[in-house]
This record gives structure tokens, C-alpha cells and sequence, in this order.
């Protein structure tokens, strides 16, 4: 396991938001949409006992409800049927919320990885 003290949680966070291992900032740390890596490609730390579990979708909610869904109500979409309009806003939050999901996951599996906190169960090897 590489030793993560001098990285900052500041830059472990920001490597994550764009989908790259908070330990070395080379490899990915997502395998697919939300799958994140057993161990990474650049400097095998071990990514896959880190359980994000319920934050990355309650962080979204946080986000898509309450700092998105106010702009819905700032715009004003008249010139539309009311079923247009719900479907444009349901189209657009849905497309927000499936953006802003992988990276609040990588977030907190950042901020699990570089704390330590419960929730990062290293591996042992032997």
C-alpha cells in the first residue's frame, strides 16, 4: 500500500473529481459508471475495499434538489405545454444527476481513502 500522508485531502478530492486515483493521479479509478477499481493500474493502491455505499446518492440529491431545482423555477418555460415542460425539467435533472453521481462516489471514496475513516478496510497481506 503506498503511503498516502503527504498527499492533502484537498488534492485526493480534486483527483477523484476527475475520475483519477487520489493517491497518484494517474489511474483511473473508475472501471465502468460506477464500479471503481480493485487496485490502481499506476501505483496499485487498493480502491476496492473503500465502500462509498449510500453518500455518492445522497450527495446528488443534496445537489440536483436543492442548488439545481431552484434554477427550474427561475426559468420561465410558458412558451411550452405544461407535459413539455415537466418533460424538459425531468430530462435535464435526470442528465444533471447521472453527471454529478460518479463524482460525488469518487469524492467520498477519496475522502474515505485519505482519512482512513470506517468505511476504508485495507487489505491485508500475507
Amino acid at each position: 500500500m503506498s503511503e498516502h500522508t503527504g498527499i492533502t485531502l484537498k488534492t485526493a478530492s480534486l483527483r477523484a473529481l476527475t475520475g483519477r486515483c487520489p493517491c497518484c493521479g494517474e489511474g483511473k479509478l473508475f472501471r465502468s459508471y460506477l464500479k471503481q477499481v480493485e487496485n490502481c493500474s499506476a501505483c496499485g493502491e487498493a480502491f476496492g475495499q473503500i465502500r462509498a455505499d449510500d453518500a455518492a446518492p445522497w450527495l446528488t440529491i443534496i445537489l440536483v434538489g436543492h442548488v439545481f431545482l431552484p434554477f427550474a423555477f427561475m426559468v420561465n418555460v410558458d412558451f411550452l405545454p405544461t407535459w413539455a415542460a415537466m418533460g424538459l425539467w425531468s430530462g435535464l435533472f435526470a442528465a444533471i444527476s447521472l453527471a454529478v453521481l460518479p463524482r460525488a462516489k469518487a469524492l467520498f471514496i477519496a475522502i474515505l481513502w485519505q482519512t482512513r475513516a470506517p468505511g476504508y478496510q485495507p487489505v491485508e497481506l500475507g
